[in-house]
Parts: structure tokens; sequence; C-alpha cells
């Protein structure tokens, strides 16, 4: 039997890894492989990874369900490790369990063939994941009374039966593009959405289910079709439809563009059924972005800080390259150089790292689709006291002045102009802080210097 599950989505990077493939600091993950008992109607020995925050507990816990796919043999795929979920748990303090199925990445057995029965195939998985939260509530890091059980794509299906199962201490199921399809079974789909509200009259523990309009493995109306016959079964669930998200909505839990779509969700989800949703542990999760500064538009090269200083039109190519880059992304600028990343766990974390490489100074310029570049020393707004390249409304500057003010506007930014009433000016460019600089350098010869124009703005305020 063949089981058509999840697929690896695949990201425009150097090595073509999921983003949740490019982990945090594996030192944090704590991460330790287990062998233990299954079901023991039909006991064999199960891989398991475990992953713990740090601290001694007892932790909730989270047992994440893997899914599969019908294009590489159970026993070739690899353990399933990564994954955003994975470390969302983690950062919200829970411990992790992550069961491999019989026959996959050294689990001992196989699946059973069920043919159209899917309620029967998942209750046996179910079994098993009951062993492994029997095995986890042994262990004095855990604590037993606060469990979720969660899966994607075929783990999804099997982490919404153990719902049938009634374990003592779950108190939550989250299912991510959560079904299934046998290969022995003529009409998959029909057989789904039969077994779903099979399944339904059978699960009283609250359930959400995360789905987009895009997934390749599940048509939209078969999922609807499944959350229909699942609650009017009786069973408590909600469903989050996202709509479209990049290529394959399947592949939600591998990019880290998705988790605004699916992380307040569920944080309000395990509040409302009394689990932790707080964010404890914030080295487990991509930094939040910092918002817009509406320094520039993201596409105005003349904007750029720094690199369009960079001979040969180099520094402007980098970015132009780096606005071809598929989200998530991020692009750092320092003195002399710049650094980005597109896709990654972290793409801020790994941009900045990158320009530290090169140059110093470095800042964040670029996130996504917003310039988040904001200056050391605020500049005052602009005032549309003039048009920038009118040299002539510049106030108190003789013709020499309005001569520095034209090379001025020849410079590369960022860069200031400062004047002073008895006709002293500064220009300065580049540096860690150039308004600060042409302040400071004005006023060291002449008093009650002021700002004049700033990069591309006037700001002068008569």
């Amino acid at each position: 039997m063949t089981l058509l599950l999840l697929a690896t989505a695949q990201f425009a990077c150097a090595d073509d890894a999921t983003d949740a493939e490019k982990a945090p600091d594996a030192a944090l993950l704590h991460e330790r492989v287990v062998r233990i008992p299954s079901n023991q109607d039909n006991p064999v020995t199960l891989v398991m990874t475990i992953f713990t925050p740090d601290g001694p507990g007892p932790f909730p816990l989270a047992v994440m369900n893997h899914g599969s796919t019908g294009d590489v043999p159970a026993a070739q795929q690899p353990r399933y490790r990564l994954s955003f979920s994975n470390y969302y748990f983690l950062s919200r303090g829970y411990a992790v369990a992550i069961p491999m199925m019989r026959g996959y990445a050294g689990s001992e057995g196989r699946l059973t063939s069920h043919g159209c029965n899917d309620l029967a195939m998942g209750i046996d998985n179910a079994k098993d994941i009951r062993a492994a939260i029997d095995y986890m509530k042994q262990q004095s890091y855990v604590d037993g009374s606060r469990i979720l059980v969660a899966g994607q794509s075929f783990g999804g299906w099997n982490a919404l039966a153990v719902g049938a199962l009634k374990v003592p201490g779950v108190k939550a199921l989250v299912s991510f593009a959560g079904g299934m399809k046998a290969s022995d079974c003529r009409d998959p789909d029909h057989a789904l959405i039969e077994a779903a509200g099979e399944l339904g009259e059978e699960v009283s523990t609250p359930s959400i289910w995360f789905f987009g309009d895009n997934d390749e493995v599940f048509a939209t109306p078969v999922w609807r079709a499944m959350y229909e016959h699942y609650v009017a079964s009786g069973a408590p669930a909600e469903l989050v439809a996202y709509g479209t998200f990049g290529t394959n909505s399947h592949n939600l839990l591998g990019s880290g563009e998705g988790l605004s779509l699916w992380v307040p969700k569920l944080d309000d989800f395990l509040g409302r059924n009394g689990l932790p949703n707080k964010l404890l542990n914030p080295q487990y999760m991509p930094q939040t972005p910092p918002p817009p500064s509406h320094y520039a538009d993201l596409t105005d090269l003349e904007a750029l800080p720094y690199l369009g200083g960079i001979p040969s039109g180099k520094g402007v190519a980098y970015y132009q390259k780096f606005l071809t880059r598929p989200l998530p992304r991020a692009l750092a600028i320092g003195l002399h150089g710049a650094g980005e990343m597109s896709g990654g766990f972290d793409p801020m974390l790994w941009a900045m790292r990158h320009c530290q490489k090169v140059t110093m100074g470095c800042r964040l310029y670029a996130v996504d689709n917003e310039v988040v570049w904001t200056r050391t020393t605020p500049e005052p707004p602009p005032t549309h006291f003039a048009v920038l390249t009118d040299e002539h409304a510049v106030p108190y500057l003789n013709d020499k002045g309005r001569l520095g003010y034209e090379k001025f506007l020849m410079m590369n930014r960022p860069r200031a102009f400062a004047v002073a009433p008895d006709g002293g000016w500064t220009a300065s460019t580049q540096g860690l802080d150039p308004v600060a600089s042409a302040l400071a350098r004005c006023g060291s010869m002449h008093k009650d210097c002021r700002l004049y124009a700033v990069d591309g703005d006037v700001v002068w305020r008569p």
C-alpha cells in the first residue's frame, strides 16, 4: 500500500532545503532518539525523537506526527524532526515527542492495509501514538495532565484519530492538512470524507484544522467536505481556511512565510482549551520583523544607503538580485557591503551574520516586501520647503556654499547637509550616522547649525 501524503517544498536557495530544515542551533533542541514499545495488540519497536526546552520541567507535552509520500519507500523516508511546528511547541514551553510510524525511518513492522477503510487505518496508528504518550508520561520532565496531539498530512489524520481513543490528559488535537490516500482504494477522496464523518461520532476532544486552497494532495472540496461531515457528527472542531499559500499549501509547515497564518490561530485555540500558548522561549522561533519604516519604496534604487557607493554598480545589482528572491527574505546593509538571506529558519538573523562577515555597521534594510531601515539619529520630517535640487533655495549660503550643496547632491546615501546663519555649512556622507556627523562638524565651527536636507528630502523649517 502506498500513502500519498506530504511532499517537501523547494526554495530557490543555495541548498534547496525547506526553511524549517535550516534549524535553529541544534544545541537548543536537546534532541534525543529513543526506541519505544508500540501498541501491544501487535507489538513492534518504534523510533521516536524527543525535543525539550531548557530546564528540568515538568513540561506540557506535544506529540507531533509525520506525513508520508508515495514517491519514497517507507523505510527510506528520513526521520521526521525539523518542522516549524516542533519549534513552535518548544517556544511555548512544551516537550515534543515525534514517533515514527511502523516501517518508517527505523521503526519496526509495517502499516496494515485496510483498503478504503481510512478510519481503521487511523485507529491503528492512533494506538501506536497512545503508546508513545504512555512512554512520555513516565518521564519525570513531562506533565501528563497537559497533552496535545498534532500532525501533518497523514499524521494530521492519525492525530484526529487519537481523539477516538479518549486518552487521559489529551486536551486538544491539531491537524495541519490532515488526511490520507491509500493506493489500494479506487475513490480515496470519497473514502476520506466518509471516514471523517464516522470519526466525528467518536471524538469529543476539540480540534483545529488548517487547510489551504492550493493543496496539491487534498483539493478544497475534499477537505471542506471532510470538515463538514466531521462536525455534523458532533465532534468539536474549528477550521482555519487560509486561502492560497506559495505554490502548494500542503507545505505550510516548511516555510517561515507561513508562520503568520497559523501561529496566532493556534495560540488562540490552545489558550481557549487550557493549554500553554505564550512565547516562553523566543530562541526557538524566527525573529519578529521590525515594522516598516517608510524610509523608501522597496524598489527605489536611489534610496539605497551605502550600496550605491560600491564601485561598478555591484551594490545596486546585489540589491536587484535580492528583490528576485522568494519570501521569506531579509537584507542587511553596512558601511562597505551587505548580506542577504532567502528562506532559512531566520532570514533576518542570517542576513545580519552574512553582512557582519564583510563589513561593519550592519543593520536590516528590507524584510520580505518592506523597507525597515531607520537612521541612528532620526531626521526631521520632510517640509517641502523647496525642491531638493534647487541650490538657490538653501538659506545663508554664498556661492562657494552653493557649490558645496551641489556636491552634496552627488554624494551617495546616507547623507546630510547642515547650515548655519553665518553661512557655514557641512555635508556628511557614509559613516554610521551622517545626520549626527553633519550637525557635530558644523556645530564645531559655527553657531545654531540646523539640518537642511537628509538623503532625498528637504527638512528645513523656516
